[in-house]
């Protein structure tokens, strides 16, 4: 596992990991609610952020559908809202701490925040267009556009494009406009993004333009190349599209390196998420995985929003090195691992993160 590296901050805080495309993490050692602020929630950008001119955004609904159709932004806003608590994390949040060092943005704790959307359900735009019984994806457009730097990659500008199945657009996806009661920033997606509850925030596609219903696989770059990790069957590996969000325990205070006072009782914080289930255990351990103390989990489990915990910790009397630990387990039995699968590449960071303090 490799250390923390010094971070460059933003005058708002956010620990800058580019200025272009825009990519700031959340300081996690700031968690302190349930509601991330919009200030200090996580941008993952990967492209320039589009100017939009709003008299002529449209959101384009096509593809296999009975009726295609365009609805500008005052149309959408005169919908049924619904409001929503979901948190995003970037899939790859914790890849700073992979050895050897993975390609990417080097995020560490913070790209991942908890925050309440409201929209339209994506479900009733698409009823208003008519899925046809062929049609079985959906794929989802924004307006950000740019070069693929690295191969491989197709030549010349592509759009930032993602799909799902149709099952899970119709399920529980919101096409969001506001987020904890304000409208949406440039830099969280204005005027329009998909909440994709549950997955990974890869899938909230910002700056929508267009809803492709397809009758086949959508095989974009940011489906299959990019986004993707190895999974292992009955014949050779085979690249996956990333989807759901792993089980996961954070912890928020204290942050690596931080000194304690010998002898003291210190309160452990963090926070835990998981996909379609509820955090109903985190446990704590402060010797390296040694022994295990179970967490005090706060508030009430929100389905697909993170839950904060905190545990009271008897700081050792000699001064030294501690290592914290934490991990999570949701209400369908799975457990944050300990060890890290090497299939997922740089994604898909969920395995139990120790985190060195000292003992003073």
């Amino acid at each position: 596992m490799t250390t923390p590296t010094a971070h460059a901050f933003s005058p708002g805080g956010m620990i800058v990991r580019e200025m272009e495309p825009l990519n700031l993490e959340m300081p996690f050692g700031s968690l302190d609610g349930f509601i991330t602020p919009v200030e200090l929630f996580f941008v993952r950008s990967h492209f320039a952020i589009p100017d939009i001119d709003m008299k002529t955004w449209r959101l384009k609904i096509e593809g296999e559908v009975e009726t295609p159709f365009e609805l500008t932004y005052d149309e959408l806003r005169e919908m049924e809202p619904h409001t929503i608590p979901v948190t995003l994390e970037c899939a790859g949040n914790g890849r700073a701490f992979l050895t050897p060092q993975a390609k990417g943005a080097q995020w560490e704790r913070g790209a991942v925040s908890n925050a309440e959307w409201t929209g339209v359900r994506l479900a009733d735009v698409l009823r208003l267009a008519g899925v046809k019984a062929s049609a079985s994806e959906a794929i989802f457009e924004g307006a950000d556009e740019g070069e693929i730097k690295e191969p491989p990659g197709p030549a010349g500008k592509i759009h930032y494009t993602r799909s799902m199945p149709l099952k899970k657009a119709k399920d529980d996806v919101l096409l969001a406009f506001k987020m904890n009661g304000e409208e949406l920033t440039p830099a969280h997606g204005a005027p329009l993004r998909v909440i994709v509850p549950g997955w990974y925030g890869m899938a909230s596609v910002k700056w929508l333009t267009r809803i492709i219903a397809s009758d086949k696989p959508f095989n974009g770059y940011y489906q299959t190349i990019d986004y993707a990790y190895w999974e292992r069957g009955t014949s050779a590996p085979t690249l996956i599209p990333i989807t759901e969000m792993q089980v996961k325990a954070q912890i928020a205070r204290p942050g690596f390196a931080d000194a304690v006072r010998a002898g003291e009782m210190y309160q452990v914080t963090g926070a835990a998420w998981t996909t379609e289930a509820e955090i109903t255990k985190v446990e704590i351990s402060t010797d390296g995985g040694a022994t295990w103390d179970d967490a005090r989990l706060l508030r009430e489990p929100v389905r697909n929003a993170w839950r904060l915990w905190e545990y009271d910790w008897q700081v050792p009397f000699k001064p030294g090195k501690a290592t914290l630990m934490a991990r999570a387990t949701d209400s369908e039995g799975r457990t944050q691992p300990a060890k890290r699968d090497d299939d997922r590449g740089s994604y898909i960071v969920n395995h139990c993160l120790p985190i060195e303090v000292n003992v003073r």
